[in-house]
């Protein structure tokens, strides 16, 4: 039987390494810190040795001795280059594999660029300020070994707690991604319940609106528009054969062709095809507006000035025909006005006035409420994404971790 794989949360798991590598990382991180302070140490030996070559060729330069003066500016001013370089190394406070091998890498370097310096300059010097060149390289030689003692350490020992490091900077960061993840689904919560609670209020003031709607005075109202509308619908299926002619007449009349008809009756014409339902009720009381437009039509069809196909010229025919003859237009006309009194009759009563102030100050609040709906739906889609990414990152630094632990211990663990 299988051992079960222990498992740990992002705690346990810091506290659990902590425990099993304390044996291994504390030794390495004091003799880390030892190193550092041995690379130090000599630096700022090298540092004083290259004081020391600088005040000395400066004594030598301020006694105008030409022998020697020269010698004396070239070796100032190479020790004054050392020491700039060298201050410049500045060892880590927080001791760790990554600080400690960026200090390392730096010293390398300027030990590289001093050596060039000390074989290239060195020799021309000679063979005045021996005694202060042989002290200064043996400071050099001494630091040159600890720097080796130093890389040899770094890449034969504590190359191998590195992996260890950056587990626990990943457990850090795991901690903190957590505690994000946290923090995301509550606001993502907090945004859903406050838009299922704008829902309700949206529910509640939809039914206030269909409330009002239904009293009798905009019930009455409704009705009446609907009735107008099916007039209109009614009086456009009627006068559906003229539509195509009426267009062409209005096209010969406005192209300058010679229709016959006068801008006013050119202006009723257009109403008569947007909106014939608003186009009876300002006709005179017998429709003679339209009744001379169809006579005019008429004769334009006969001297076939519209280019009329023959079905359609048939068509129109017959329907102005029956409008002379049934006179059904002003039928129409009576309808449309009796449905147009009873829609200002309506809509001049005071209950009326106060419910159409009701349903507008309700149809602000639920612009409000709608927007406010949608820019808390979009705020949550935005939450998830994030929830989404930082998931994500958590899934990764969880693996990141457990293969770390394979890695280093030879343990397999799980977390969670």
């Amino acid at each position: 039987m299988s051992t079960p794989v222990p498992k740990y949360n992002s705690t346990e798991m810091k506290v659990w390494l902590e425990k099993d590598t304390r044996s291994t990382l504390a030794p390495m991180q004091q003799q880390a810190q030892r190193r550092r302070d041995e690379i130090n140490n000599t630096i700022q030996s090298l540092i004083e040795a290259s004081k020391m070559l600088l005040d000395n060729s400066q004594k030598e330069i301020e006694k105008r001795n030409m022998k020697i003066y020269n010698r004396a500016r070239a070796l100032n001013k190479l020790a004054h280059l050392f020491t700039e370089r060298l201050k410049k190394l500045t060892p880590p406070e927080q001791v760790s594999y990554d600080t400690l091998q960026t200090y390392t890498s730096e010293t390398q370097k300027t030990l590289s660029v001093l050596d060039i310096d000390i074989r290239n300059w060195f020799p021309r010097i000679s063979p005045f300020f021996i005694m202060d060149r042989r002290k200064f390289l043996q400071v050099y030689e001494k630091t040159k070994l600890t720097y080796d003692a130093l890389n040899d350490f770094m890449t034969k020992e504590y190359v191998k707690t590195k992996t260890l490091e950056k587990t626990f900077t990943v457990i850090e960061e795991l901690q903190t991604l957590e505690k994000q993840l946290s923090e995301v689904e509550t606001a993502k919560e907090n945004l859903k319940n406050e838009r299922l609670q704008l829902g309700q209020e949206m529910a509640a003031l939809e039914q206030q609106t269909v409330t009002l709607k239904n009293k009798a005075s905009l019930d009455q109202l409704t009705r009446t528009e609907a009735e107008a509308e099916a007039l209109n619908n009614e009086l456009k299926q009627a006068l559906r054969h003229l539509q195509k002619p009426f267009i062409k007449m209005q096209a010969l009349q406005t192209s300058g062709g010679g229709a016959g008809i006068t801008p006013d009756e050119l202006k009723k014409l257009e109403q008569y095809l947007d909106n014939p339902f608003e186009a009876l009720l300002t006709e005179q009381a017998d429709c003679q507006t339209v009744k001379d437009i169809l006579q005019k039509l008429t004769r334009l069809m006969s001297e076939d000035k519209l280019h009329l196909k023959d079905e359609k010229a048939r068509k129109a025919e017959a329907t102005i025909e029956e409008i002379f003859k049934t006179n059904n237009l002003s039928t129409f006309q009576a309808r449309c006005t009796e449905a147009n009194t009873r829609k200002k009759l309506l809509e001049a009563s005071p209950e009326m006035a106060e419910a159409k102030r009701g349903l507008a100050a309700y149809q602000q609040q639920m612009e409000k409420l709608k927007t406010r709906h949608s820019n808390l739906e979009a705020d949550e889609r935005v939450k998830e994404n994030q929830r989404g990414e930082v998931l994500e990152r958590i899934r990764t630094h969880r693996k990141t971790i457990e293969t770390n632990v394979q890695s280093f211990l030879g343990k397999q663990i799980q977390v969670t």
